[in-house]
């Protein structure tokens, strides 16, 4: 049976707040400081947002000019023009920061949990309501007084965090996953060192990262409808879509924004045109490539001003040591397994997050019983 709700519109619930563009001629600077800047790409599909090193920051006296667009640890954001209904919570490390004008902050919450009100917006109820309220044609944007008018059915405090707890499970799972992932790709890496870097041999080819990989452009996905293929961008993947890009393994390496943000994908994809995708001219090297690339600070190599970017000819001209084609075969008969289990648990929580988004609106529905 469906339990009692009221409806009401998020206006009603939370204050909602826009954040603010740097003033101009002022850049964004990877020095870390006391005053990180939350842009569009560090919504990074991670439930609670926390500092970590792909964030950049203001300086002193920029910080002084736009010192009242800062968000309080608990405050809930979305994105708000590009990739649009993007959803994170603001953890304890990111108490303080800066908020792009590309954001809003919901905060001030009245008689809704902030768990409760994050699992809505990502469900796609929530996502609906997203989208019923973006406008433009030419860039896209949800403006402030459309998200006030987001209407939700509200059950009482005690049910919201009967319904939270059900969805934690699921989360903590997701969670679970994560850390497994993050210690077999330090497994990976304490491998790769050992092999090519820690006992290396001098006697091995020196060439050019252009000797293992042929570097493409990916592309516009925004005609594409929705389906079973993951796009990548800077952040990792940002939607699905009915067919991919390329369907062999590769290294994606950002074009644009985080830099150091490489990805390894061994599935078929799309590459989105601010991530450059990469085809192997060798055997068992895409592993190797990988673990090459993530161990260089590419942003030190950073070919923009404004904008972080990179460039093919700094990518082909990567100094690389090649180790014969029996070491790389070794290395990648030791590390597949890894990759194989990591891939698994990439599956497993993706699996697992769209059965979380799609579980509130049956739980909101009374689908599902003994609450």
């Amino acid at each position: 049976m469906k339990f009692e709700c009221k409806t009401v519109s998020l206006g009603e619930i939370a204050a909602v707040k826009g954040g603010k563009r740097l003033p101009k001629g002022k850049n964004l600077i990877t020095i870390p400081n006391k005053h990180p800047y939350i842009r569009v790409r560090d919504l990074n599909g991670e439930k609670t947002l926390e500092l970590n090193n792909n964030y950049e920051y203001v300086d002193d006296e920029t910080q002084k000019t736009i010192s009242r667009y800062t968000v309080q640890e608990g405050d809930i954001v979305i994105s708000i023009v590009g990739t649009i209904g993007l959803v994170g919570i603001i953890g304890k490390s990111l108490n303080g920061a800066n908020l792009t004008e590309n954001c809003v902050k919901l905060t001030s919450l009245q008689g809704v949990d902030k768990d409760f009100l994050y699992y809505f917006l990502k469900s796609s109820v929530g996502q609906q309501e997203i989208k019923k309220g973006t406008v433009g044609a030419v860039q896209a944007k949800l403006p402030i007084k459309n998200i006030q008018a987001i209407q939700l059915e509200l059950p009482d405090i005690e049910m919201q965090l009967k319904i939270v707890s059900i969805l934690k499970v699921l989360d903590s799972k997701i969670a679970l996953n994560k850390k497994t992932n993050d210690n077999l790709e330090q497994q990976v890496q304490t491998i790769y060192n050992y092999m090519f870097v820690a006992n290396g041999d001098p006697t091995w080819k020196r060439g050019c990262l252009k000797d293992l990989i042929t570097v493409k452009y990916g592309k516009d996905h925004k005609k594409l409808s929705d389906g079973l293929y993951p796009v990548y961008g800077s952040g990792g993947i940002m939607r699905y879509v009915e067919r991919p890009l390329y369907e062999k393994e590769s290294v994606l390496i950002p074009r644009k924004g985080t830099l150091n943000n490489v990805i390894y994908v061994n599935q078929p994809f799309w590459s989105v045109d601010t991530m450059f995708y990469t085809e192997m001219k060798v055997p068992n090297v895409a592993k190797f490539v990988y673990q090459f690339v993530k161990s260089k600070d590419l942003a030190s190599m950073n070919a923009g001003s404004a904008v972080p970017s990179m460039t093919t000819d700094i990518l082909n001209a990567m100094e690389i040591v090649v180790p014969p084609a029996e070491i790389l075969e070794k290395f990648e008969a030791i590390v597949a397994p890894m990759y194989q289990m990591m891939q698994k648990n990439n599956e497993q929580s993706a699996t697992l997050a769209t059965l979380r988004d799609s579980l509130l609106p049956k739980l909101m529905a009374g689908e599902i019983c003994n609450l």
